[in-house]
């Protein structure tokens, strides 16, 4: 039987009901009441529930807004109910119309090698988070609808995703020259089609979003905070374009250890690794004048 998930949002009265496709791609759809529900036959449904406020669908989810008359803990699993039985039903999300006609937003996206052979950078011509986050498996990969359709493929190790690019790692069994063009083609589908890389609400009950904020970067010492500004100014940048990313750990002011996290390309190169270990530490002795630090620099 059709199943969807409920999710929480960031706003308590609005909760999303996942679907396990995409419902649209490249398009958004905001209904305020039942008179705007031309092309959602789900959406005019709906709204005959007393307390739906708005209803929005857009990737493979479809958001509902409540009045206050209710609280979601009382209605969701009579709303996710209600919806998988109109779709078990043969009732329909969308119904395409004129001005409802899915249109393709335009991407490039183009391969670079890394110092990892393992590893290929997948590069795109648009922003696609705003926090780095990398994937072992596809248990991980809540929070990314594109990782998760990545790790379909056999070949598919791990992913990392940052700022506008994907680093793919693969099985060694696997030749990048005969893979490369089908992961390029689906990453650019995916993204035209309007798929969802990454649920940035979702990632900011994580451990990675807390170590980014001023919050957290505040309640340290002063050698942490000088070694976390070194990181992101002299080293950050030219990891990431080698496809990696790398983040400050902690730091023991009693035996001068810092602990950083390698991602993406840098992580599982033992060469690259060792290289880039000890790059860090011979910055940070000569910057902090310090000839005893000693980094530790551990795989995502």
């Amino acid at each position: 039987m059709f199943k969807v998930n409920i999710k929480e949002t960031q706003n308590p009265a609005i909760l999303k009901f996942e679907f396990p496709d995409f419902l649209t791609y490249g398009a958004n759809f905001e209904y305020k009441n039942i008179d705007e529900t031309e092309n959602s036959p789900l959406a005019k449904k709906l709204f005959y529930l007393p307390f739906v406020k708005t209803v929005y669908i857009s990737g493979n989810f479809i958001a509902i807004e409540r009045f206050s008359i209710v609280e979601w803990a009382d209605v969701q699993d009579a709303v996710a109910e209600e919806i998988e039985k109109f779709i078990t039903d043969g009732g329909k999300v969308l119904i395409e119309t004129e001005n409802s006609q899915n249109k393709k937003i335009p991407v490039t996206v183009y391969g670079e090698t890394t110092p990892n052979p393992a590893v290929l950078k997948f590069v795109a011509n648009k922003k696609l988070t705003k926090t780095a986050i990398e994937f072992k498996n596809i248990d991980q990969t809540d929070v990314s609808p594109l990782a998760k359709e990545l790790f379909k493929f056999p070949y598919v190790k791990e992913v990392f995703i940052d700022e506008n690019y994907v680093s793919i790692s693969k099985y060694d069994s696997y030749d990048w020259n005969d893979i490369t063009i089908e992961v390029r083609s689906f990453i650019k589908n995916f993204i035209e089609n309007g798929g969802t890389v990454i649920e940035e609400d979702l990632i900011v009950k994580t451990e990675v979003h807390e170590k980014n904020q001023e919050e957290y970067f505040d309640k340290l010492d002063v050698t942490s905070q000088q070694i976390i500004n070194i990181l992101e100014e002299y080293v950050k940048p030219a990891v990431a374009a080698d496809g990696g990313n790398i983040s400050f750990n902690s730091y023991d002011d009693a035996t001068k250890r810092v602990s950083v996290t390698l991602q993406g390309a840098c992580s599982g190169c033992p060469s690259s690794t060792f290289t880039l270990k000890n790059g860090i530490e011979n910055m940070l002795r000569q910057m902090l004048n310090d000839n005893d630090i000693i980094v530790e620099a551990n795989n995502g």
